[in-house]
């Protein structure tokens, strides 16, 4: 799985899932709603500027905060293709799995990719190369398995998939 040329979206450490989506928009989990307030209070036009495909790129501890499932939906309904961070709550990295938004651990990446650079992500490879200023940063791959996960749409989609066999 290759994530292709793809416009940034540069965050800091610690971005917990209250300012991923507000708490006062929790009494939904139709995805284009929540994609309507992600990141809302950080930027309010945040979800009216950000294009299909975009990524995020963050620093440490992204996705802290509460267990629920809304964070990763609002971002991937929003548009963006994957997350890139040094580090993720454990809680939100598998969240993410579950609803099939690609993730990527990278040691050291918020220092080098810069908010509107374009990167280009190898999911299988665990590579990540900023397509705007050069250079290539390592990345955990994705297992196969994952890639099967996050290709299917997510784990109920996949386990749809296989009880129709």
């Amino acid at each position: 799985m290759i994530i292709k040329k793809a416009r940034v979206w540069r965050l800091g450490d610690n971005v917990d899932t209250d300012a991923i989506i507000p708490a006062r928009y929790l009494n939904t989990s139709v995805p284009e709603e929540l994609a309507a307030h992600v990141m809302e209070d950080a930027d309010r036009d945040f979800a009216k500027k950000v294009r299909k495909g975009d990524i995020i790129v963050a620093g440490k501890n992204f996705g802290c905060g509460s267990s629920r499932e809304h964070a990763p939906i609002a971002i991937k309904a929003a548009g963006i293709s994957a997350v890139v961070a040094e580090s993720f709550a454990r809680i939100f990295y598998r969240n993410a799995f579950n609803i099939g938004l690609p993730i990527f651990e990278s040691k050291g990446i918020s220092g080098r990719i810069a908010e509107g650079d374009e990167i280009e992500i190898d999911a299988g490879r665990g590579i990540i190369k900023n397509i705007t200023k050069g250079g290539e940063f390592p990345a955990e791959p994705i297992p196969p398995f994952m890639q099967e996960l996050i290709n299917s749409g997510g784990l109920a989609e996949w386990t749809k998939k296989r009880l129709e066999k």
